[in-house]
């Protein structure tokens, strides 16, 4: 049939021109369509059949396309006379979707075929619920929401059509409160939010237009209607509920199916099980981290449970410190796994399954080499079609160890959706294995691995990136080829930060070239730099509620991120204060003979949350960038004939002397000191500090140019020569006040005007090691 003649068919549904030409492009669609028209005489059919036939069309799920012709008599008969009974009746059939036989008693009911809703009924059931808002209806007068009203009639007469219930609302609205006046068609007026102060209106927009941009970018990332949490988030996911796994779109269902999914049930007693299941091959990256409060998350939402699957089927690559590494990142995301389980767990029924495959003929041992079977287009394998036998024969070969590595593959005969044909199942590594030792010389792949662990572990929802699309009609085919549990996969687009790297050869090679020191380095964007750097854990899900779920992929400002840590930062990070340039100032006129002490609030706009003690004498130390001998216009701290305040002091300071090296270089300031009563208003508030600990401050940059560093388009020379020379600043001799002595590894302060930083490891007894988090938002060179 010529797309001509196809179209003036879809004109016979009722369609316009143009809307049987966008219907066209649905090759699905279509062929829906085409079936029906072969089923429904439309001539003699109800008006109005064909664009049930269309919506019909449009829902259908490929699980009950073969009810296609049961459901288009009752269209052509007139008992399916809505698009809420053609709704209701896909439900139905999809329910029983295991079922030989409709049971049409309970599929009548479920559609409620035969039950005629009159306009009094409607008229009745509109008044009645109208009556329990008459009087809020009186007060709001049109501004009144009916379709409260509209919604509790459908409740009531679910059969009843909308129209019909809408018209009768907006008569009997009408007869209630006669025709709308003038002040009913004025608009609502606005409500003026006033702001403190025109500093703060100014603040105030600038931080909705912030806002706004950090929606908008990337576009590939929809909000998910502004949860606050992963939980919130997790919850407005429209996954299948346990057990109904037959209810998704591209789910292949078999005769055994429903007795398959009655068992799964019993074991699972319905509670939602997922799992994170990660190479033991490298360090999480922020990636992972999505992938981590996904998986974690959807199970803790559902009241479920999430396995932690080690996927340990290379050898090769795996040591000991990448299990720990990813368990400790895990859970200091806040997650705790139901169980940890290995991929390796399962190869004595990995094994025995893969025979089962050979004998089915559905496997073969396969001898072109690795180089030859790479890409898209690959040449066929001559040994697709050797006797089972021989299969068999060779396999056990293969697992003896009597073929070479490289020699020999099984493969699983099924073409994926990418049109790559054969999967390698098994290959051979003369590898021992870290928990398995040297029982196994073949190792299965993860295109065969992942579903069958899936289904050992009866997982309700294998959560995966969308990359692994592709996969799905394999995982299906395996598991059912089997005639085992087959669970449902669902994709999300993975996440990508621009301005970094997370590949871990190319991490790899930043550290072999010394670019960066150690797969922590807080440069770097796995757990455990970012951990390093001071991001708490808090920040991390929360950026990754925000970003929402959804199949798109893209990549995201590093700038994202530095807004949630600043957020989570602001009410639990203590200020204190701390001079990275310190500059010495001496009070002259300092009378007493012992320091003065002074309390000061570990966050000034909330002083309930505690207190530190902070220490004033005749020397302090303020930053060298606080003082100008000769500023420029706009400058607003100390200078020779500009005073300044000392924050969380009685006292106001100006300068009576600078003293210089022999260089010129301004070491010291001798200042006079005025009680802030007393003294001329100084235009700025500085911080300082006194009595002081010397401590090793780490400032870090962003480590790349460009916001792709592996693209050949923005970076022909490759990632490496993107990286900056200046990222990392190290301040061997910053001065911070005593308080912060107390502090731990990883306890996080805000230095105050200069930003977030966190306790580095590298701390010990003689010095105290810093590193920035992030910079304040605030511009402090004002």
């Amino acid at each position: 049939m010529t797309p001509e003649e196809t179209i003036e068919k879809l004109k016979l549904l009722g369609l316009s021109e143009q809307k049987a030409k966008e219907t066209l492009k649905n090759v699905n669609v279509t062929k829906i369509l085409l079936a029906a028209l072969n089923e429904v005489n439309l001539q003699n059919a109800p008006a109005g059949a064909g664009m049930l036939l269309y919506h019909l069309a449009t829902k259908i799920k490929p699980q009950i396309t073969d009810k296609l012709p049961f459901i288009c008599k009752y269209i052509a008969d007139g008992k399916l006379d809505s698009t809420l009974r053609i709704d209701a009746a896909i439900d139905y059939l999809l329910s029983s979707v295991n079922e030989t036989n409709v049971d049409i008693a309970k599929f009548e009911a479920a559609c409620g075929v035969g039950i005629t809703i009159t306009p009094e009924q409607i008229e009745q059931a509109v008044e009645k619920h109208m009556a329990k808002y008459k009087q809020e209806l009186l007060e709001k007068r049109y501004r009144f929401n009916s379709g409260t009203i509209m919604q509790a009639v459908r409740a009531e007469l679910c059969w009843a059509d909308g129209k019909a219930i809408k018209n009768e609302v907006d008569i009997q609205i009408l007869d209630l409160l006669g025709p709308k006046t003038e002040a009913d068609l004025a608009p609502i007026p606005k409500t003026d939010k006033k702001t403190k102060s025109g500093d703060s209106a100014k603040k105030s927009k600038k931080e909705d237009l912030q806002e706004t941009k950090v929606l908008e970018k990337p576009e590939s990332f929809i909000s998910s209607g502004g949860p606050v949490s992963i939980n919130d988030l997790m919850k407005k996911l429209p996954f299948h509920a346990p057990g109904e796994n037959y209810k998704t779109d591209g789910y292949i269902v078999t005769p055994n199916t429903k007795r398959l999914l009655e068992e799964h049930l019993k074991i699972t007693q319905g509670k939602v099980r997922t799992r994170f299941p990660p190479e033991p091959n490298g360090i999480l990256h922020i990636g992972h981290a999505k992938a981590i409060n996904i998986n974690f998350g959807y199970a803790a939402a559902h009241d479920g449970l999430c396995f932690l699957r080690y996927d340990d089927t290379n050898p090769e690559k795996e040591e000991e410190k990448f299990f720990v590494g990813i368990k400790d990142m895990v859970e200091w995301l806040g997650y705790k796994p139901y169980k940890i389980t290995h991929s390796s767990d399962y190869f004595d029924q990995l094994y025995k399954w893969a025979v089962q495959l050979i004998k089915k003929d559905l496997a073969y041992v396969c001898h072109q080499k690795s180089e030859e079977i790479k890409g898209f287009n690959p040449p066929p394998s001559p040994w697709r079609n050797r006797p089972i036998e021989e299969s068999l024969q060779l396999f056990e070969d293969m697992k003896n160890g009597k073929i070479d590595e490289g020699d020999a593959t099984l493969r699983m005969k099924i073409t994926l959706e990418e049109g790559k044909q054969d999967p390698v199942a098994y290959r051979i590594k003369f590898k021992p294995h870290h928990r398995t030792g040297n029982k196994w010389c073949i190792y299965p792949t993860y295109d065969y691995t992942h579903c069958l662990c899936d289904s050992i572990e009866h997982i309700t929802h294998s959560l995966c990136t969308k990359e692994f699309q592709s996969r799905r009609s394999s995982y299906y085919w395996l598991c059912n080829a089997l005639d085992i549990y087959c669970p449902v996969q669902w994709e999300y687009g993975r996440l990508n930060v621009n301005y970094t790297v997370v590949s871990k050869r190319k991490i790899a090679k930043l550290i072999d070239e010394g670019i960066v020191n150690d797969w922590d380095d807080p440069r770097l964007y796995t757990l455990t730099a970012l951990r390093r750097r001071g991001v708490p854990a808090s920040a991390i899900n929360s950026f990754c509620a925000g970003l929402g779920v959804t199949g798109a992929v893209g990549a995201v400002d590093p700038t994202m991120l530095d807004a949630a840590v600043r957020d989570v930062l602001n009410v639990t990070a203590p200020r204190t204060m701390v001079v990275l340039e310190p500059l010495k100032i001496t009070i002259a006129n300092y009378k007493d003979n012992a320091p003065k002490e002074y309390t000061v609030p570990d966050f000034p706009n909330q002083p309930e949350k505690g207190s530190h003690k902070v220490l004033f004498n005749k020397v302090l130390y303020i930053e060298s960038t606080d003082f100008k001998e000769q500023p420029e216009k706009g400058y607003r701290r100390l200078t020779p004939t500009q005073c300044v305040g000392l924050r969380y002091s009685e006292y106001v300071i100006k300068v009576s002397k600078v003293i210089k090296d022999d260089a010129g270089k301004v070491v010291e300031v001798e200042c006079q000191a005025e009680p802030v009563t007393t003294a001329e208003k100084p235009k700025a508030f500085i911080h300082w500090v006194s009595e002081p600990i010397a401590v090793e401050v780490r400032l870090y940059e962003p480590l790349f140019k460009h916001k792709n560093p592996e693209d050949p388009n923005e970076v022909p020379g490759g990632f490496l020569s993107d990286c900056r020379e200046d990222t990392l600043k190290v301040v061997v001799e910053a001065y911070a006040d005593q308080s912060i002595k107390v502090a731990k590894v990883y306890d996080k302060f805000q230095f105050e005007r200069i930003g977030f930083f966190s306790v580095d490891p590298d701390t010990s007894s003689e010095i105290m090691v810093f590193n920035r988090t992030v910079s304040l938002k605030e511009d402090i060179g004002k």
